[in-house]
């Protein structure tokens, strides 16, 4: 009787590639920026938890960063309460600050932590204000008025932006082989809270950790040329020309300006890579090919 190898063969072949990035990453940081399908479809759920996992037990040190915003969306219609949005921020109150707490630092971020735990990791769930992890201010928008005035101020509320990171809890947490999970959730010295952007939180953390890489999860394959056909290896002159021919637009430019900056200011490289493709997280990490748009600093290519 014969016996099929192909599997097995298959197998060891992904297992031999994968080791000089096991070797690469050893030891270091990468965060990640959790959000989109990957959050909402239970097997793209599981995929990611069991990648978060495997990173721990090779020896990289994942740190997570999670969003919400459909679950917030859901909960404030739920209490009858209207959403309203300006350049793409939404407008929060006090009231809805309360329900972004709520959602983001309790129930996402402890599904997200029970998920990984279920899987074999030790997650432990956090927001920005536990240990004075995150500080931040409030963030408001210029509008455009009259010609003959000056720009208008827009205050959206309880919507902020980082002004420092306190690193301290994360190396406690590495030191003892926890995984970070947490709601990018601020606090400024008054000790007002302050939703802020995901993205950003990851980009200022992985900066501040001085991560080999921040990988950025979306909905989407990655930045696409006219043709379809996604680019990746970019470096930020060829990302500049992208954005100058209308390449790269709407919610795509947040994002590159977010890796753009944590390339310019220490991390070797992040990518944007496409939640909805099952174990994107360990494809981009420890495969040649990898997934996604890869943009690097000066220098590298890949």
């Amino acid at each position: 009787m014969s016996i099929d190898t192909t599997a097995p063969s298959q197998v060891a072949h992904v297992l031999t590639e994968a080791l000089p990035y096991i070797r690469r990453f050893h030891g270091r940081t990468v965060v990640v920026k959790y959000g989109g399908n990957a959050m909402t479809d239970d097997d793209l759920k599981r995929s990611f938890a069991r990648d978060v996992v495997l990173m721990k037990l090779v020896g990289i040190n994942p740190v997570i960063v999670h969003g919400g915003g459909p679950q917030i969306g859901s909960v404030l219609s739920q209490i009858g309460k209207q959403t309203e949005f300006i350049q793409g921020m939404r407008v929060t109150d006090a009231e809805t600050m309360d329900v972004v707490e709520m959602v983001l630092g309790g129930l996402v971020n402890k599904d997200i932590v029970n998920l990984i735990n279920t899987h074999g990791g030790r997650a432990v769930g956090l927001s920005g204000k536990d240990g004075g992890l995150i500080r931040a201010r409030r963030l408001t928008l210029t509008g455009t008025g009259p010609a003959e005035q000056a720009p208008e101020i827009i205050d959206i509320g309880h919507v902020g932006e980082v002004t420092g990171i306190d690193p301290a809890l994360m190396t406690l947490l590495d030191g003892a082989d926890f995984i970070p999970v947490i709601a990018p959730i601020g606090v400024d010295q008054a000790g007002t809270s302050y939703n802020i952007n995901a993205d950003l939180v990851a980009g200022h953390l992985a900066r501040t950790l001085r991560a080999e890489k921040l990988i950025l999860m979306t909905n989407t394959a990655g930045i696409l040329d006219d043709d379809g056909q996604l680019l990746t290896g970019l470096d930020a002159e060829r990302v500049q020309q992208l954005i100058s021919d209308g390449t790269i637009q709407g919610g795509m430019l947040p994002k590159v300006d977010c890796a753009l900056e944590a390339v310019n200011d220490g991390v070797e490289a992040a990518t944007i890579i496409d939640g909805r493709v099952e174990h994107a997280v360990l494809l981009e990490l420890l495969t040649d090919s990898g997934v996604g748009t890869l943009i690097h600093g000066g220098g590298r290519t890949a």
